[in-house]
């Protein structure tokens, strides 16, 4: 959840452009990386043309492309690498503006490196062509998949082949949830026809071949999605083409479909895939990496990209379908004074749905949480083994138990055990929701939500302070429904959403506290 820098005006003369003035906003942080102070200027009109900045280096005129591509068509771009900035323009000014209106609620990511994206002061951009080509030709290849044509040979521009195969070989890099044969079909069916997909394991790691109807849209799907994240910070798509021109499909089971083929048998789903596993060709050089901010939204419903994110959202039920480790975790050096079952139900709650804690009775400093399974025990553990709660470093490891037993009636006289299997507050329980997108380790920034009409920033800060905290900061989005705040410290932050999280600020509005990957 990012705000946008806004900024002012700066002449400067740029290469390809003449009388370049466009938006800056300096961030000046101190030595401790804690304080960061933002010198605002005046905020510029709505223009197609967006400026971004903060570029990591060595960035690719398709990774930059990329972040336009799912908000309409991009018609040109300009690369300013010395300074790690470009120029993107789009067809339209509604595209811009709905480009920015998303980026305001998600951090727009480059090869995992936030980036900033404001209006430029043009309303177009006037480029040379002899100091751009590279881009422009990167530009001509994704509007010509984008319009389904084929590039033009124009001499000014670098030569581009045409896609050598319908075939896809995708790998999943940091596959943390299962990635299904369905999954893949509901996102590369966006681009076009999928006839043919087989899943299998190589070297260790998840791949599949996906053959389309047409290589233009095996392009198309290679262009938009290479690098995408299908799920939060994880399962990271790396596209290439095969070597393959056809796959031959025996079996239509869990590894293998032909969708051409419905009535094909079910097989033992292994025969399928030893066919093709030796015939993979091996990726023409390092492929780019780029995020789109926090996997998929499925609120954004413009374009192929963005219908192929709300199917990857909607398919996140697939995602919690468990990975026969144990849900259940082990919590130890935990401050045996101030802990309860129901506030590490809040806090585990953060990375899935807890079903039942347990502080251990001839141990009160250690406690047993049940999630509803092993994927999420192992994304809490990832993200909370080692955080500082109520004074002390937490430690979180698997547990060997598979459940956690509730005590006979009568007996928890000291209600040490809790059952919160039928609990509201699970964040996780609908298929596809928001949450999922939301998963962002312990930060010293809250992000608030549900907040009531009427509430002010002092009544919020107040609410924050008076739980023993010190606002750093303090940012209201435009609608007053939801909010950045920092605390001072992580442990402050993680003490707040403990307390605030659920916290009833009357006429039924109960405000929703999580961690942002946001700082003011």
């Amino acid at each position: 959840l990012f705000g946008l820098a806004h900024g002012g005006e700066v002449g400067m003369p740029l290469n390809g452009v003449s009388g370049c003035g466009f938006n800056v906003c300096m961030y000046v942080c101190s030595a401790n990386g804690s304080d960061s102070k933002k010198q605002r200027l005046d905020e510029s009109p709505p223009s197609r043309v967006l400026h971004i900045r903060k570029l990591p280096n060595e960035v690719s005129e398709t990774e930059v492309i990329a972040l336009g591509l799912p908000f309409g068509k991009v018609t040109n771009i300009l690369m300013l690498k010395g300074k790690n900035q470009a120029f993107l323009e789009l067809g339209t000014e509604e595209a811009a503006i709905t480009m920015v209106n998303y980026y305001t609620a998600v951090t727009p990511q480059v090869r995992n490196t936030p980036v900033f994206i404001q209006y430029s002061n043009h309303k177009e951009l006037k480029t040379d062509s002899a100091l751009n080509q590279r881009a422009q030709a990167v530009l001509q290849a994704v509007s010509a998949v984008q319009d389904g044509s084929s590039p033009s040979s124009d001499p000014g521009v670098l030569d581009l082949a045409p896609p050598p195969s319908p075939v896809l070989r995708i790998i999943i890099d940091n596959m943390f949830y299962p990635v299904t044969l369905d999954v893949l079909q509901q996102i590369f069916s966006k681009f076009g026809t999928v006839m043919k997909i087989i899943t299998f394991t190589k070297n260790n790691q998840f791949q599949a071949l996906l053959q389309f109807s047409d290589p233009v849209n095996a392009q198309q799907a290679k262009l938009s999605l290479d690098g995408q994240n299908i799920y939060n910070s994880c399962c990271t798509l790396r596209i290439d083409f095969s070597k393959l021109v056809s796959l031959n499909v025996k079996y239509n089971n869990d590894k293998s479909r032909d969708y051409t083929r419905p009535n094909l048998p079910a097989g033992d789903g292994d025969s399928a895939n030893k066919d093709h596993s030796s015939l993979l060709g091996t990726p023409s050089g390092a492929l780019a990496s780029y995020s789109s901010g926090g996997g998929y939204s499925s609120s954004l419903s413009l374009s192929p990209l963005s219908a192929a994110a709300a199917a990857a959202a909607a398919a996140g039920r697939v995602a919690l379908s468990g990975s026969g480790v144990s849900g259940v975790l082990l919590a130890s050096n935990l401050n045996d004074e101030m802990v309860t079952p129901q506030s590490l139900f809040t806090l585990f709650g953060v990375y899935g749905d807890v079903q039942r804690v347990k502080i251990l009775y001839n141990k009160k400093d250690s406690a047993l949480i049940q999630l509803s399974d092993g994927n999420q025990a192992q994304l809490a553990m990832s993200h909370l083994n080692g955080q500082k709660v109520f004074g002390k470093v937490m430690r979180v490891t698997l547990s060997k138990h598979q459940t956690v037993a509730l005590p006979r009636e009568g007996l928890d006289d000291q209600l040490l055990t809790k059952d919160f299997s039928g609990s509201p507050l699970h964040r996780f329980k609908k298929p596809g929701s928001k949450n999922f997108q939301n998963i962002f380790p312990p930060s010293a920034t809250l992000h608030l939500s549900n907040i009531p009409e009427g509430v002010t920033e002092e009544d919020l800060r107040l609410l924050f302070s008076n739980n023993g905290g010190t606002v750093k900061a303090f940012k209201f989005f435009q609608d007053h429904k939801m909010a950045l705040i920092q605390m001072s410290s992580v442990e402050e932050a993680i003490q707040g959403l403990i307390d605030l999280h659920n916290y009833d600020m009357g006429g039924n509005h109960h405000l929703k506290v999580s961690f942002s990957k946001s700082t003011i």
